[in-house]
């Protein structure tokens, strides 16, 4: 089965500027790229929760993208291109249609700005919530 994307020819700063704009048309502040070499490799911002100002950071795993795009070209996929530069594309891409999905859900308050993020809350050492989660086995109470 094809991955979402795969035969996007969208470049990847056009696609973190839509990013961009979807996340400041939802009220997200101060919206920092973080850069190695030519390539965007992370995409933070804040959050206005109403007690304070939340620190998000955004995955985009363009190593493991390429892994799939190279597993597919091997299963027969001809049409599969599996560079590094369109597995940037196609990594930044899929994040711009799940940040827009739940930006839908925003907009119909069905979910807080707060809720759809959490996972990639990230604290003062600069781990996420999930990667916390992860170290403790996802065991709630383990947490500090």
């Amino acid at each position: 089965m094809a991955i979402l994307n795969y035969t996007t020819q969208i470049d990847a700063f056009k696609t973190v500027s839509e990013i961009e704009y979807i996340l400041m048309k939802h009220k997200a502040k101060s919206i920092m790229k973080e850069f190695q070499g030519d390539s965007i490799i992370g995409l933070s911002f804040l959050i206005d929760t109403g007690y304070s100002q939340v620190p998000i950071k955004l995955p985009v795993k363009v190593n493991e993208c390429l892994t799939v795009l190279k597993k597919e070209k091997r299963n027969g996929s001809k049409n599969v291109k599996d560079t590094r530069e369109q597995a940037e594309r196609v990594a930044w891409r899929i994040l711009k249609d799940w940040v827009e999905s739940q930006m839908a859900l925003l907009d119909i308050e069905m979910v807080k700005m707060e809720e759809i993020f959490m996972p990639y809350i990230v604290d003062q050492q600069g781990e996420t919530l999930y990667q916390k989660l992860e170290k403790k086995q996802f065991l709630l109470t383990e947490l500090n």
